[in-house]
């Protein structure tokens, strides 16, 4: 539960920067960029997003990609500093913060040290990229259930709370955060807990913005389907019916 502000001490917002395009940044969001004094943001947050941000906001990046960077803190201690010293921090987090942006371990952070924050929601990336894909990722004819799993854990070094043996026994849509660096591990081991090979699948690069890339095939093509596409690209897939 956020910490009210205290006029003694700064204020933390984790925003939600959406999936991309600046359009689908909430107005929320938008006003806090023009008012705040440091704007710490995530290396997917796009600098038209941040061209955003007031004359006065210090631009901070904290954002790690591929799991490169410092991983002993949850939030990025010159956060806390800024904070500590009166200031309005808009944390910038592309997507979400409370859906793999990590904005929980961040708010728990926030709490211990005293320290004020209220979080933001914005447009995940799986909404993001099914909306400009054309693909419903819920259906009254098809589906009426969905799953965001993390592709992250794929080679066994993360832990994982996905049960994915389970997931692949209902009819619903799955959709795949994280997927592309192994994207044919990710497709395999669908296929190797019961998802027929012949389901439909779509890799969705870069959502939203105008790079914008959608493969459509299924699990057994779309690694061949993707061969040639920047694997560096942020990217999720989208599995169903």
């Amino acid at each position: 539960m956020p910490i009210e502000p205290d006029t003694r001490k700064g204020m933390v917002y984790l925003v939600g920067a959406g999936p991309g395009d600046p359009g689908l940044l909430t107005v929320r969001a938008l006003e806090l960029l023009r008012a705040a004094d440091v704007v710490a943001y995530d290396a997917l947050v796009s600098p038209a997003i941040l061209s955003l941000a007031g004359p006065q906001a210090e631009r901070l990046p904290v954002g790690r990609r591929h799991g490169r960077g410092v991983t002993s803190y949850r939030l990025h201690p010159e956060v806390l500093a800024r904070a500590k010293a009166g200031h309005t921090v808009v944390r910038l987090k592309a997507g979400d913060p409370l859906i793999f942006g990590r904005g929980g371990e961040e708010a728990e952070e926030l709490a211990e040290a005293g320290i004020p924050f209220a979080i933001v929601p914005g447009i995940s990336a799986a909404l993001g990229a099914a909306a400009y894909a054309g693909i419903p990722l819920t259906h009254r004819l098809h589906t009426s259930d969905v799953t965001f799993a993390s592709g992250h854990d794929v080679d066994g070094s993360h832990s994982s709370f996905t049960e994915w043996p389970r997931i692949v026994t209902g009819k619903g849509t799955l959709v795949i955060y994280m997927a592309a660096k192994k994207l044919s591990s990710n497709l395999q081991r669908l296929m190797q807990v019961g998802r027929s090979a012949e389901t439909p699948a779509a890799y969705i690069a870069s959502a939203t913005t105008t790079g914008q890339k959608v493969i459509v095939g299924t699990l057994a093509t779309l690694p061949e389907q993707t061969r040639d596409v920047d694997p560096t690209a942020p990217a999720l897939v989208i599995v169903g019916n």
